[in-house]
């Protein structure tokens, strides 16, 4: 039997609440998110709040390899005075000895007060979110969804534009396989931008996304080329192409390079362009773009750490 988490009587419920997919979160709720992350980010840079997480045990579960979300809810919150358990390489834990997830984290969450995991199967974040009293952090599972990566990105975005509301946006690169495109492209629908989808024909966007943002009555289009919008948009998002996401060898050498971003090709573009991209970067953008003030990919990493600390004290009931 699953086991329901308490509902909540505050105006948007957030304590208890697992964070799984953007899809689980109302516009109300992503603004409220990222009011709450500036405040938090205001009170870190002013010495306050130091012991926030005092007391509480945040449990990192990764069974998929990854550097920056891990260390990105760690150091969040670390830095706020809790402290972590947990494992950054499944063969380390009791899934080796072919312990189901179900398990795994039933058992954890008697030594934790939330979870942040990460797993290769699409829809493992919402069966561990199904089969757990305390939240579930998603950070990324399969080629599904990463919504705290799409909060930072929103975070970034508001930063650098000042608002979100009827952007310019393109995305580049893999957008077949790349969950953080996915979950962006969902939420941006949100804030009525129009989209640009530039990729190789076998990476281009899922139909499911492209069938929901008609059904929301989002403009976009589809592209092959990043010279035809990168003049006209106010944000480019890169994506890598993601080797690990290949059955076939052959099929990622065919598109491995087929965009690289160069400062040359900024010459003409508006003067508020963001460049993104979620990292680890290979060859899609190069290093002479790092040093323009389009650059802001290493600032949108730094956004993880107020975003996931807002998620979390939150769904922790600490913030309201």
């Amino acid at each position: 039997m699953l086991r329901k988490k308490k509902k909540q009587d505050s105006k948007f419920r957030f304590k208890n609440k697992d964070i799984v997919s953007i899809h689980d979160l109302s516009k109300e709720e992503i603004i409220h998110i990222l009011e709450t992350a500036a405040r938090i980010e205001k009170q870190n840079r002013l010495g306050i709040n130091r012991n926030l997480f005092k007391g509480k045990v945040l449990a990192t579960l990764f069974f998929e390899v990854s550097t920056r979300t891990r260390l990105s809810f760690e150091s969040a919150f670390e830095k706020l005075g809790g402290k972590i358990i947990g494992f950054a390489d499944a063969g380390v834990s009791s899934t080796k000895k072919g312990e189901s997830l179900k398990d795994t984290v039933n058992t954890v969450e008697q030594y934790a007060d939330i979870i942040a995991m990460r797993h290769p199967l699409d829809g493992a974040a919402r069966l561990a979110a199904d089969n757990t009293k305390i939240p579930i952090i998603n950070g990324g599972d399969g080629a599904n969804q990463h919504p705290t990566q799409t909060l930072l990105d929103l975070y970034t975005i508001k930063k650098s534009q000042d608002h979100i509301t009827e952007l310019k946006i393109a995305m580049v690169g893999d957008l077949k396989y790349g969950r953080t495109v996915h979950s962006l492209a969902v939420a941006l629908s949100l804030f009525k931008c129009r989209l640009y989808f530039v990729a190789p024909r076998q990476l281009r966007m899922p139909e499911d996304i492209k069938q929901f943002l008609k059904e929301k009555e989002i403009a976009f289009t589809e592209h092959e080329k990043v010279e035809e919008v990168i003049e006209t948009v106010d944000v480019l998002y890169v994506t890598r192409i993601q080797q690990e996401r290949f059955a076939d060898p052959i099929e990622y050498e065919k598109v491995k390079n087929v965009y690289v971003i160069k400062k040359d090709m900024l010459n003409h573009v508006k003067p508020n362009l963001a460049i993104m991209h979620p990292l680890p970067r290979v060859n899609e953008i190069s290093t002479d773009v790092d040093n323009t003030k389009h650059a802001i990919y290493f600032q949108q990493a730094a956004n993880g750490i107020p975003i996931r600390q807002a998620v979390m004290a939150l769904a922790l009931g600490i913030a309201k």
